[in-house]
């Protein structure tokens, strides 16, 4: 950027001031738009990172459209956990556990055969476009990433008051779908799927399984652990302050725990913000409790803010775009097979698995109607920014985008994210 920068701090203070002042304005224009059908806070910071973007551009003569290159432990590590303790945190529970069964049908064996119809319709269909060298690992990989529904934008297309039923199922959906779909991806980073045999696949059904119940027990164990603490010392006679911090701090311990353990911290953190909103929530003064929710929320707001104005900044990167206009009718061809993929693959989940949950509800309310699966279906087709970090985690390769395979694939993830996080936008408006 020609903004006066020359050493390396002037360009990280730049950097982070210009962030800074768009978060500030994001949060500005999403005010003034709240009343607006069809813009939501999510849309509004897609569009001003695009326009941030653009600007950027033309100011570098085409070099760069962003100011902060792109991480994905910035994403995962800082990111992430705000958002969905805070939703574990803010949810009703009573609905979450009364459809519990449903969610992790949909969540756990809906994210498996998705993968499934993802990873074996692109390994057919891509060998007639010419996209590059691609190992089995990588079309298994498109096939986690792709699988990942974005939890983010599902708080704003459905309304917990309005549909409760159809919140936790898509909200409970979307949460233990990001997990199961990085648990996937971590799996498939760990082995040699080169040669797969049937001792491989067992290893990795074996791993999978242990990922996502150790994961489960350990945000258990923290959540009660810190309930259990704060109510024996009773922090609040003597600080608010105290019991605040170490709320914070251990929601976030059980985060962090989880990736030292190599185990999922998207779920491990989920059920921790259940059980200290259940358990820890209640054994803090009150003033504690405010407190903790409009921290928790504030938290939570701020990075969704965040991570989708970076993706409508990185949406314009020129490095990738280049390599991929060298071959537009490809990319263009890879990207609409990739959401029809997306499509088929939810709706070859959905509708099945919606008929057997019905068969085990013995009350009609309790059943899921035609139009509440079709609902369904379309909520839970956004991606989002767990699918952005793990497509640049798995193809750019040294940071790099150069590759012609690598550069087709996270443009057609970034062009999936923007089309399904509008597009599902724009049916909410049109109810």
């Amino acid at each position: 950027m020609s903004l006066g920068m020359t050493g390396p701090e002037e360009v990280s203070v730049d950097a982070i001031t210009l962030f800074v002042l768009l978060l500030s304005a994001c949060i500005i224009i999403g005010h003034l738009l709240e009343k607006s059908q069809w813009l939501t806070e999510s849309i509004s910071a897609l569009l001003i990172g695009l326009c941030c973007g653009v600007v950027i551009l033309l100011s570098t003569q085409g070099k760069s459209s962003h100011v902060l290159v792109f991480n994905e432990e910035l994403f995962f590590i800082y990111l992430l956990p705000p958002i969905i303790f805070n939703a574990g945190f803010q949810m009703k529970k009573k609905h979450f556990f009364r459809n519990f069964s449903t969610i992790i049908l949909f969540g756990a064996v809906g994210t498996l055969i998705s993968f499934f119809i993802i990873t074996l319709g692109s390994l057919q269909l891509f060998k007639k476009l010419d996209i590059g060298f691609l190992e089995i690992g990588d079309y298994l990989a498109l096939g986690a990433i792709l699988s990942a529904t974005d939890s983010v934008c599902t708080l704003q297309v459905l309304n917990q008051e309005e549909t409760p039923l159809l919140y936790s199922l898509v909200f409970g959906e979307g949460v233990v779908n990001d997990a199961t779909s990085v648990v996937l991806f971590n799996a498939i980073q760990r082995f040699d799927l080169s040669h797969i045999t049937s001792t491989i696949a067992l290893q990795f059904i074996g791993n999978f399984l242990y990922l996502f119940f150790t994961s489960t027990v350990l945000g258990i164990g923290v959540g009660l652990l810190s309930a259990y603490i704060i109510r024996k010392l009773y922090f609040g006679r003597h600080s608010t302050d105290r019991e605040v911090a170490l709320m914070i701090l251990m929601a976030y311990l059980s985060y962090m725990m989880a990736e030292l353990f190599y185990l999922s911290g998207i779920l491990t953190v989920f059920f921790c913000g259940i059980v200290m909103s259940h358990y820890t929530w209640h054994n803090v003064t009150e003033c504690s409790r405010v407190t903790t929710k409009h921290t928790f929320a504030t938290l939570s707001f701020v990075s969704q803010i965040f991570i989708f104005l970076y993706v409508g900044m990185d949406a314009l990167d020129m490095e990738k775009w280049t390599v991929v206009s060298k071959s537009p009718g490809t990319s263009v061809g890879v990207s609409l097979i990739l959401l029809a993929l997306v499509l088929i693959g939810r709706a070859a989940f959905i509708f099945p698995l919606c008929f057997i949950s019905n068969l085990t509800k013995k009350s009609q309310n309790d059943k899921i109607g035609f139009k509440q699966q079709v609902t369904i279906w379309w909520a839970g087709l956004m991606r989002g920014a767990v699918s952005v970090a793990l497509a640049y985690n798995q193809f750019a390769r040294s940071g790099h985008t150069q590759m012609l395979g690598n550069a087709i694939m996270i443009t057609s993830t970034i062009t999936i994210v923007l089309f399904t996080t509008v597009k599902a936008k724009e049916r909410k408006a049109s109810h």
